[in-house]
């Protein structure tokens, strides 16, 4: 162990740092309390061993600063000729962890160091414990709200932030564009060429609808199967129409390859609707109204974009 050892006695540092070199530990020197805070930075001991009564800055001044200081927990056991229990509490409230009175004990100091180190080995595995209980969490809450399949956000999430983009749309009197989004005729294409190029025709469709959005506020969702939802706060109708052609566009260039090598076209259709909404508008009202647009673009022979008619 590294052991800041802090004692303004040449003779205690003398004999305490021959017997913590004696017993494989590596000490560090401190005279006063400000040395040792300077070097607690620098050195990141692993156990500090220190006197109370120091010139400068005391040892229960330095612990306190210690603690103030670092988040990271490294026991602190004072070493003092004083005995009273005042003492002994004012010790551990400074921020102390043990009490050892002067002249040390070195079987006792030994047998303290263990017990620190014990319990340091405890802390460091609930540190890690907790570090990997908070990662899991994370990860659990983007399963939550991502789609297994495509790596997207799912409908669960979209439902979340469509909420959260109308209510800001009508506070801040924006638009809010909705575009729905259909794979053409993927029933037979799942049939013709199986489940597993099926599955990397929805991810590839799901990867190249998300790079056409280039705004954070932007979301694309799957809906469902072969329906994918985009969200586009802040954007007038014609410019959801540019966004929703161009991610036609860049569909129709994707190449599917099958398990034979082969290079398989796909299409989409899409419905867009946008406009400021109000609050008798529920979400499930924009998307009908996306979805009638995407119905029409479907009716029309597929593979293109059509804006939502009011008067159809």
């Amino acid at each position: 162990m590294k052991i800041l050892l802090v004692d303004d006695s040449i003779t205690e540092r003398h004999i305490l740092t021959a017997y913590l070199t004696k017993l494989g530990h590596t000490p560090i020197i401190a005279e006063n309390g400000l040395e040792a805070v300077k070097l607690f930075e620098t050195e990141k001991p692993d156990l500090v061993l220190m006197d109370v009564i120091m010139p400068e800055m005391d040892g229960y001044q330095a612990a306190r600063k210690i603690r103030e200081e670092n988040t990271t927990w490294i026991p602190i056991i004072f070493l003092s000729g004083r005995v009273d229990p005042e003492d002994i509490a004012e010790g551990i409230a400074a921020g102390g962890d043990d009490y050892l009175t002067k002249p040390v004990n070195l079987k006792i100091l030994q047998a303290k160091m263990v017990a620190m180190q014990r319990i340091a080995k405890m802390r460091k595995k609930l540190v890690s414990v907790t570090e990997e209980l908070e990662t899991a969490n994370v990860e659990l809450k983007k399963l939550v709200n991502i789609d297994g399949l495509t790596g997207i956000a799912n409908r669960r999430y979209l439902d979340k932030y469509l909420t959260v983009e109308i209510s800001r749309a009508i506070r801040n009197h924006h638009p809010i564009a909705i575009i729905m989004c259909d794979v053409d005729h993927f029933k037979k294409f799942n049939d013709e060429n199986g489940h597993i190029v099926g599955d990397d025709c929805l991810k590839s469709i799901a990867k190249t609808l998300d790079n056409v959005c280039q705004r954070k506020s932007d979301l694309v969702a799957r809906y469902g199967g072969e329906e994918f939802a985009v969200v586009l706060p802040n954007t007038s109708i014609d410019d959801a129409k540019l966004v929703a052609e161009t991610m036609r566009k860049k569909v129709e260039s994707i190449e599917i390859t099958d398990d034979s090598n082969n290079k398989k076209k796909i299409t989409i259709s899409l419905g867009v609707y946008s406009d400021n909404p109000n609050h008798t508008e529920s979400i499930e009202i924009l998307l009908a109204k996306a979805d009638s647009a995407l119905y029409n673009a479907k009716k029309d022979g597929r593979n293109k974009s059509l804006v939502f008619d009011n008067t159809l």
